[in-house]
């Protein structure tokens, strides 16, 4: 059993006309040379269904920032969205995902307390992902 202490939130960068499930990121991943595919171990697609990625008992594929490699004790969740329909960074969560991502969170933050919520910006300001701020918004679910 992995020590789970961040459970780390991600956007799949697409605009609203594109898609992107589970499925596309494991193709997407494969082709970028993901051994085991898709790094995320769920996905929250835009009518609120969450989707399975990698069994939470793998490490994921979805944050290593110059030399610290956070998939070893995280759990990697990523939101379809995250850019406007002129491809700018944006919180394109509609509602429908904000009410699954908070019961994912909740859930998982049962599963894992001592796991603090962070945006992957967070760990790597050079990214813009997932486009809001997940500690913030978050607070409630973060350990005591």
């Amino acid at each position: 059993m992995r020590a789970i202490t961040l459970i780390i939130i991600h956007c799949s960068a697409v605009r609203p006309d594109q898609t992107s499930s589970a499925a596309q990121i494991d193709s997407w991943h494969r082709q970028r040379g993901f051994k085991f595919g898709i790094g995320y171990h769920y996905v929250i697609r835009r009518n609120g269904e969450i989707e399975p990625g990698r069994p939470e008992w793998m490490i994921g594929a979805h944050c290593h920032v110059k030399g610290q490699n956070h998939n070893k004790y995280s759990i990697g969740v990523c939101y379809e969205g995250g850019l406007d329909i002129r491809g700018q960074p944006a919180d394109t969560r509609t509602a429908e995902q904000k009410a699954a991502m908070r019961q994912l969170l909740e859930d998982l933050h049962r599963r894992y307390p001592r796991a603090v919520i962070v945006g992957h910006h967070d760990l790597n300001p050079h990214k813009d992902c997932p486009c809001f701020d997940a500690v913030n918004e978050y607070k409630d679910l973060q350990p005591k």
